[in-house]
């Protein structure tokens, strides 16, 4: 009987395995035909020369080497850094003050009421949302200049100077600080009350407990979302070109509008694969950084 029962088992564990294998297969499949195998063409293509015509010519590392020279690209590189230095923080710092103003005391109505507000543009695309931005600081027709025209104020080239890119900054940064808005509510939610009830007893002022004891117990929750945010603004493309396509001259480039321009526009498969793989040591350096920095900044409870 001991024989049996055994044999049963295995027998069982077998089917539950098959059933498994099963289950898990369409995944297992679906992420080897849409995401290993293109990353791992992609990887190779960036050896050669392909306008997806003639028959790609295998260049070696040609193509990494005009990145490194090509004026364009190292331009739109450093548009990124910066972009991803300042809409960061931005987004950080305006998701963490309005995530502690909407924790603090009120109706529990308004709280909601504003949590969906705040998350609301996150919902919306990208493009439509760059697109009625465009129509708002058009210099000729836009409401924007036309409230600073009741005031007196001439019109200003919102998406035609330099300044350019503080616009895209700003819409970036209007449709996604949501979500890291719902991450640091989430994370001030789960501090214990009784932390700030000593606190008060102790006498500790706002700005006290909100320095000793709210961002160094909501430090997990600010690690991920500025792990999420910087691999997000690494690879901003829909503001950029939508508002600006680029300029004016290169100043709103980004390296992700490089890698569309250089494929879809000039058909240089090669090239554009060669800045997609910097990119991607870029992001995973930078997430590394982060996590290894944590090991300093951030408390777990």
């Amino acid at each position: 009987m001991a024989h049996v029962s055994s044999s049963t088992r295995a027998a069982a564990r077998r089917g539950e395995g098959r059933l498994a294998a099963c289950l898990l297969a369409p995944t297992v499949i679906g992420v080897g035909l849409f995401t290993l195998l293109p990353m791992a063409a992609s990887i190779l293509l960036a050896f050669f020369d392909w306008d997806i015509v003639s028959t790609p010519e295998f260049v070696g590392l040609d193509n990494f080497a005009s990145v490194a020279t090509n004026p364009t690209i190292r331009v739109s590189f450093l548009n990124t850094f910066g972009f991803v230095v300042v809409a960061v923080a931005l987004q950080i710092l305006v998701a963490l003050v309005l995530a502690v103003l909407v924790q603090t005391r009120m109706p529990g109505w308004l709280r909601a009421f504003f949590r969906s507000a705040f998350f609301f543009p996150l919902i919306l695309s990208a493009a439509s949302v760059s697109l009625i931005m465009s129509y708002l600081f058009n210099e000729d027709f836009g409401t924007v200049n036309a409230i600073l025209g009741l005031v007196g104020l001439g019109p200003v080239g919102w998406l035609t100077t330099t300044g350019a890119m503080c616009v895209t900054v700003l819409v970036y940064v209007w449709q996604n600080f949501g979500f890291t808005f719902l991450l640091f509510v989430g994370g001030l939610a789960s501090i214990p009350k009784d932390v700030y009830e000593a606190a008060d007893i102790d006498g500790a002022s706002g700005w006290r407990q909100l320095t000793r004891i709210t961002l160094p117990l909501i430090s997990p929750t600010m690690l991920v979302a500025s792990v999420m945010a910087i691999i997000s603004a690494l690879q901003i493309f829909d503001q950029p070109y939508v508002l600006t396509r680029g300029g004016p001259g290169d100043s709103t480039r980004t390296a992700v509008m490089v890698i569309y321009q250089s494929a879809f526009q000039e058909l240089h498969f090669g090239l554009a694969s060669a800045i997609g793989l910097l990119l991607m040591v870029i992001i995973m350096i930078a997430t590394w950084l982060q996590f290894r920095l944590s090991r300093r900044f951030v408390f777990y409870m």
